[in-house]
């Protein structure tokens, strides 16, 4: 019975595949990671007591900024480049004080990781759960985290907006 149902989801993923490279198997260890972070910060949540309590708009805004900055100071910053080593091999610089990676292809859970961490996208997701979970049990250090990568995010706009600003002036003259 095993065995058929092993060789049924081995087929269904091939058929899926097309031939082509999918980590299907490391992708459901992510998910089943992610679910089961959730899964617990719930219960705890539902313990606790805490689980009634609501996001107000403010605090959505600062996850909002927060999420996009973390996202991509976790995905893309050099900085940050050998967390991302075992998984990712450097292809050349991207925008400014970025990275642009390859994700590395051995093994399937290495692979998924891979895209997860190397993507602001997919990695925003969890982020963002990090953040309600956050607000959800430490309301204030969350909130002191937030502002700063919010004040981070506004910063790095300012200063795109300056080096355009600069580049238009010399332009003219």
């Amino acid at each position: 019975m095993t065995e058929k149902l092993s060789e049924s989801v081995r087929s269904e993923a091939d058929e899926y595949r097309q031939g082509a490279e999918r980590p299907l198997g490391g992708y459901a260890l992510v998910m089943t990671a992610f679910a089961g972070l959730v899964g617990l910060a719930g219960a705890v949540a539902a313990v606790r007591g805490t689980s009634g309590r609501r996001i107000t708009p403010y605090e959505l805004l600062l996850m909002t900024a927060g999420t996009h900055k973390l996202s991509r100071l976790a995905s893309k910053d050099a900085v940050t480049s050998p967390r991302r080593a075992p998984f990712t091999r450097y292809r050349d610089s991207g925008g400014p004080a970025e990275v642009m990676e390859d994700v590395r292809q051995t093994g399937q859970l290495r692979h998924a990781v891979g895209e997860l961490v190397s993507c602001p996208f997919c990695l925003a997701v969890w982020v963002a759960t990090g953040f309600s979970i956050g607000f959800l049990f430490a309301p204030g250090v969350t909130r002191v985290v937030a502002s700063a990568l919010t004040a981070v995010a506004g910063s790095d706009y300012l200063q795109l907006v300056y080096a355009h600003m600069q580049q238009v002036a010399e332009n003219k003259h």
